[in-house]
C-alpha cells in the first residue's frame, strides 16, 4: 500500500517562505519520480514541480526561480522549498507518484499566502 503524507503548510505573508515535506511508504522511493501538485479553490489540480530518480528537476512556469524541489532517498522524503510566496500560490499542495500505472496522492497540506 502506497502512503504519502504531506506536512509543512500554513499561513504566510507575501514574500515569505515555507518548506513542505512529503514522507512516502509502500514504494521503493529511490527509483520513483516524485511530483508536487497544487489545487486552488475553483481551479483544476496543476503540476508544480517534478524530480526524477536521478535528481533532475523541472518546474511550472509560475514557480520557476522561486520554488525548489528536492528529495532525501535515505529518509524517503520529498521536499518543496517555496520562497517569495505570492497570494496566487494559495492552494492545497499534494505530493504524487505513479506506481504500476496508478497515481497516488497524499491528503494534501494547505498553503495560504495573505497579509
Amino acid at each position: 500500500q502506497v502512503y504519502l503524507k504531506e506536512s509543512g503548510g500554513g499561513l504566510v505573508q507575501p514574500g515569505g517562505s515555507l518548506r513542505l515535506s512529503c514522507t512516502a511508504s509502500g514504494i521503493n522511493f529511490r527509483i520513483h519520480a516524485m511530483h508536487w501538485y497544487r489545487q486552488a479553490p475553483g481551479k483544476e489540480r496543476e503540476l508544480v514541480a517534478t524530480i526524477t530518480s536521478t535528481g533532475d528537476t523541472s518546474y511550472a512556469d509560475p514557480v520557476k526561480g522561486r520554488f525548489t524541489i528536492s528529495r532525501n532517498n535515505v529518509r524517503n522524503t520529498l521536499y518543496l522549498q517555496m520562497d517569495s510566496l505570492r497570494p496566487e500560490d494559495t492552494a492545497v499542495y499534494y505530493c504524487n507518484t505513479i506506481r504500476a500505472g496508478r497515481n497516488f496522492y497524499g491528503q494534501g497540506t494547505q498553503v495560504t499566502v495573505s497579509q
